[in-house]
């Protein structure tokens, strides 16, 4: 049995489509209770433990750094210690926002960190604290989650493209969407096989492909939903928020499918997928 953090978020929600996995949600597991949260495994005893909840308002984070670092840095640090005790694999998702989005090269999990908003610092926080557990783990960062669950991109962009003629959307942040469903199907393939070959442990990247911005993904959903909504580039600066977004989020995927044999999705395929789900489409 797999035991997940979570079950509401748009990680969670995929992961509980799986057989012989058990989420539980915050009223089972509150990470702003990170003992109990290692109490949960102890008692659970499981193969192996995937933490797919977090702290993710990233604007506000901002004003609520403190219990951001508690979800996002202390609970992951206590499940890993709980999990380095029972000597099963803990993976845990982290982001693109641990780096400071300079340059345009994909970065790589070895590359120096340094997140410019609260968010990026919480997440983190839990990286280092993971590691030093000494555990079996795994920490998979992606970037721009999507999924039919939940709030994110792609449904703000069908709300809004189905309202408006035309919209102004960020176009120098780069990267690329990331369907849930994939980053579901890599948690449980990285824990499966850290069971089998615990020396696979590390940090590894997951995004989708090819890489985009905010406005030429907003092109994509729009064509492929069939909405007619003009898109207009605009910069970043052109859109100020209280939190501080990289403007590179590309990651280097490439120990990911070396290590663990995991690919890189085609968020395309992925996104006709949500759209199909959330029943949309041309």
């Amino acid at each position: 049995m797999i035991l997940v953090f979570g079950k509401t978020g748009q990680l969670a929600s995929e992961l509980a489509l799986h057989e012989g996995v058990t989420c539980l949600g915050r009223d089972m597991a509150d990470l702003s209770d990170p003992e109990a949260c290692a109490a949960a495994i102890h008692a659970h005893a499981p193969d192996a433990v995937i933490n797919a909840a977090a702290y993710t308002a990233v604007d506000k984070a901002e004003e609520e750094e403190e219990l951001a670092t508690v979800i996002n840095g202390v609970a992951p640090a206590a499940m890993a210690r709980a999990c380095a005790d029972l000597g099963i694999p803990f993976v845990t998702v982290s982001t693109d926002y641990v780096f400071d989005g300079s340059g345009d090269a994909a970065w790589n999990p070895e590359d120096a960190t340094g997140p410019l908003e609260a968010y990026g610092r919480s997440k983190l926080v839990g990286e280092e604290a993971l590691r030093a557990a000494g555990g079996i783990h795994a920490i998979l960062r992606t970037s721009w989650v999507v999924s039919a669950h939940g709030n994110n991109f792609v449904k703000t962009m069908l709300r809004l493209g189905a309202e408006r003629e035309r919209l102004t959307v960020v176009a120098d942040q780069i990267g690329a969407p990331t369907p849930a469903r994939d980053i579901a199907a890599a948690c449980l393939e990285m824990a499966r096989q850290l069971v089998q070959d615990p020396g696979k442990s590390g940090t590894y990247h997951l995004s989708g492909r090819p890489e985009t911005s905010w406005a030429g993904f907003a092109r994509e959903i729009f064509a492929r939903a069939g909405l007619s909504c003009e898109v207009v580039d605009i910069p970043s600066s052109a859109y100020p928020t209280p939190a501080q977004r990289p403007l590179n989020s590309r990651l280097d995927c490439t120990l990911l499918e070396t290590v663990f044999g995991i690919s890189q999705p085609d968020w395309r395929t992925g996104l006709d997928d949500i759209l199909k789900d959330l029943g949309e489409g041309a």
